[in-house]
């Protein structure tokens, strides 16, 4: 499972009545359906602190905190030492969430589907291009596989959902390995781009014939299918970390100053 960190700068200063102190955060998209929770419950019990984060993926949170710009960074997996070495302080990574990566898709009536690695990985490489394809039916006995052409729809910024999901095909397959490989952002060999687990999800959801990945908690959300548990080795593991600065959080000066 992914251990998701998330650390908050030492709040060693109360807050008075006169401002509110603003802890701003960016990075990874999975953990963003539970942080915004935790966030509207902490201020429920002190309403005089409030968070702002931006869900803007893995790589985006790392930058953020490199530069500066943010009080804490969200990532799905921890920081290089190449990067860390580049941080202008100490940087500390504590887990906080797990979840896992799906396969989901859009199909009329969304029929529960059992794909194997290797056939994932042919969709995902341009080989197989239309749902009736044989392999595909061969797979799913009894199952209509409508005649439409397959739609891939994979992230299009730095993520560590990506690096998950291509760690895996690169796992099932030594042609992914060696001609896309692994990393928060790769060259897709087919497909169309969407900007954070609600991108992509939400491509999946307008576009008929669509496939893709997303964290587990997009498809439900989205009453996305999943296919069948076996033979598919999935949800594949995911790790996300925080990455926190120890600079001041900021205090708004009023109630809409972030």
């Amino acid at each position: 499972m992914r251990n998701l960190c998330f650390i908050l700068c030492a709040l060693g200063l109360a807050a008075n009545a006169a401002a509110q102190m603003l802890i701003n955060g960016a990075g990874a998209t999975f953990p963003y359906p539970i942080y915004s929770k935790w966030f509207d419950e902490y201020a429920k019990i002190d309403p005089s602190v409030r968070f702002n984060y931006q869900s803007i993926g893995s790589g985006g949170g790392q930058k953020q905190i490199l530069a500066q710009t943010v009080d804490f960074g969200a990532s799905d997996g921890p920081m290089s030492d190449e990067n860390l070495a580049k941080a202008p302080g100490k940087l500390l990574h504590i887990p906080t969430v797990a979840g896992a990566d799906v396969l989901t898709y859009n199909l009329p009536d969304n029929p529960k589907l059992k794909l194997d690695g290797p056939t994932i990985v042919d969709i995902f490489l341009g080989k197989i291009t239309r749902w009736n394809d044989q392999r595909l039916a061969d797979q799913n006995p009894g199952v209509k596989l409508p005649d439409l052409d397959m739609v891939v729809v994979h992230r299009s910024d730095g993520s560590g959902t990506t690096y998950i999901w291509v760690d895996y095909l690169s796992s099932v397959s030594p042609e992914w390995e060696t001609k896309v490989g692994r990393g928060t952002s790769v060259n897709w060999p087919t497909g169309l781009g969407g900007k954070g687990n609600e991108g992509v999800a939400g491509q999946i959801r307008q576009l008929p014939g669509a496939v893709g990945y997303v964290e587990l908690i997009y498809a439900k959300q989205n009453k996305l299918p999943r296919p069948a548990k076996k033979p598919i080795p999935l949800p594949a593991a995911r790790g996300c970390w925080s990455m926190s600065s120890r600079r001041t959080p900021r205090r708004a000066r009023s109630s809409s100053s972030f």
